[in-house]
């Protein structure tokens, strides 16, 4: 079994996803990270150059060999859940935690990155706004348990909160 780290850009999955599995002795995998080893290059070139479908595909693709890895703590991406073909490949093979936060904390940690947008030409915010107010429900749909990273907690106390929770619901040991 894995442990599945979903949630918008910006929530900190890859920050909580690293420290995680150092400090319970798993792997760790990121699938952006995953995306740029496999192409040799920027996924964001991807998106640039053949669109969106071209960077969903390559997403199905890694996620499909993430669904086959044991004792792997992974960074989605930000969209992964909003598609159930992800969804319905990645169920049955680890927990998924949607790490959340309000949208201004997300802008705030977001804002300097080179990220495509999924809806060009508005602001980050809005756009922020604008993927949360249509998709909410499939980050919770896909979710088996849910943590808020907007708390002013740093990291290794988040970490160690889900590494309490995860015992609790005896995931880990």
């Amino acid at each position: 079994m894995n442990i599945y780290l979903s949630g918008m850009i910006g929530s900190g999955k890859t920050a909580v996803g690293t420290l995680l599995a150092q400090r319970i002795g798993w792997s760790f995998f990121d699938l952006d990270r995953e995306m740029d080893r496999e192409l040799g290059r920027s996924f964001h070139e991807l998106v640039r150059e053949q669109g969106w479908l071209a960077f969903r595909e390559l997403e199905y693709r890694i996620c499909k060999r993430f669904a086959r890895m044991e004792r792997t703590v992974i960074a989605l991406g930000g969209g992964t859940v909003r598609y159930e073909w992800n969804t319905d490949l990645l169920r049955g093979t680890g927990i998924m935690i949607l790490l959340a936060a309000d949208l201004p904390t997300l802008a705030g940690r977001v804002r300097a990155a080179d990220r495509p947008r999924v809806n060009p030409g508005v602001y980050l915010e809005e756009d922020l706004q604008r993927i949360w107010s249509s998709s909410a429900h499939l980050y919770r749909q896909a979710a088996a348990l849910t943590y808020q990273t907007d708390t002013g907690k740093g990291v290794e106390e988040e970490v160690d909160d889900l590494v309490t929770l995860l015992k609790s619901r005896s995931f880990i040991g």
